[in-house]
């Protein structure tokens, strides 16, 4: 199958792109600076940005299936505006090149107007994008353990850097996260469903906990202790964000809104994808260890 990647760049992206070259498959990607892309052996690559339309056609050429990994979220202020730009452009062009598939990652939610600015824009990407007349493949997650996910460094460096913390009230909101292999495993395996064409699935890892176990997990698992948290019911997840921009080196453009969306649960509550594409599920615990073995190797 022919197969296009966006952000092939990205902390999902730069994974996806091996694993589909594994499975067989011809893969193209779109990027913004093709001289600062090292590309796989046998990977086509296009420049490109969706937020202008020049180029896209090029790219989008000859495609079977489409992946549109891109958030706008890292350039700060306005990513809303540019998210929903950015899916309006690709899906016309999508649907010019005659495209079968566009799959896309987007954030574990319930629909409701409580929804943090981040996960809004998430499913209204999915809108703009299930308007083309291709069929459209969502996968929805919540946090994503990995080395490179900016809601998973949150967590570690919270964890290790800080032997006790006051902590908002959103320490006791219920995630459900998933190891990055396990996302690459569905993002790769339902290629191969065709029954996942044209559908919106949830996915995760095989336990639910609260950010309070996250961190002590993550904590005892850095430092061999579980750090000291004390909930402070009054501290806000507005006020939260300034007290993790002065301890993590997340970007606030990019901290801030991952910390607005951590007041809501992020559950599975559709598990119909696990019988669609068998993954074999990464516990939380192993998942930390290889996102930590990962960082150090890298560093």
């Amino acid at each position: 199958m022919d197969v296009l990647v966006t952000g092939a760049t990205g902390f999902v992206g730069q994974r996806l792109v091996p694993s589909l070259l594994d499975a067989g498959h011809d893969v193209s990607v779109l990027v913004r600076d093709r001289a600062g892309y090292d590309a796989p052996d046998g990977v086509t690559v296009f420049e490109g940005d969706v937020l202008e339309p020049a180029g896209l056609d090029d790219a989008l050429a000859g495609v079977d299936a489409a992946y549109y990994l891109i958030h706008a979220m890292g350039g700060g202020h306005g990513f809303e505006e540019r998210d929903r730009r950015g899916a309006h452009n690709f899906a016309n062009a999508a649907e010019r090149a005659g495209v079968d598939r566009v799959v896309y990652l987007s954030g574990l939610g319930v629909d409701s107007d409580d929804l943090s600015a981040h996960l809004r824009s998430r499913q209204e990407v999915e809108a703009v994008l299930g308007q083309g007349s291709y069929d459209l493949t969502v996968l929805r997650a919540a946090i994503i353990v990995g080395e490179g996910s900016a809601s998973f460094r949150i967590v570690r460096q919270l964890s290790s850097r800080l032997p006790v913390m006051t902590t908002p009230r959103w320490v006791s909101t219920r995630v459900q996260p998933i190891a990055v292999a396990d996302v690459i495993a569905y993002l790769v395996g339902l290629l191969d469903a065709p029954e996942t064409a044209g559908d919106t699935f949830e996915i995760g890892g095989p336990e639910v906990l609260t950010y309070k176990e996250m961190l002590g997990t993550v904590g005892k698992i850095l430092t061999g202790r579980e750090p000291i948290i004390v909930p402070v019911p009054v501290l806000t997840p507005r006020l939260s964000a300034y007290w993790v921009d002065l301890v993590t080196d997340v970007p606030a453009g990019v901290a801030y809104p991952l910390i607005d969306g951590m007041a809501t649960d992020v559950v599975v509550t559709d598990d119909r994808i696990r019988s669609l594409v068998p993954v074999e599920l990464t516990p939380f615990e192993t998942a930390v260890e290889r996102a930590i073995e990962e960082a150090e190797s890298t560093a």
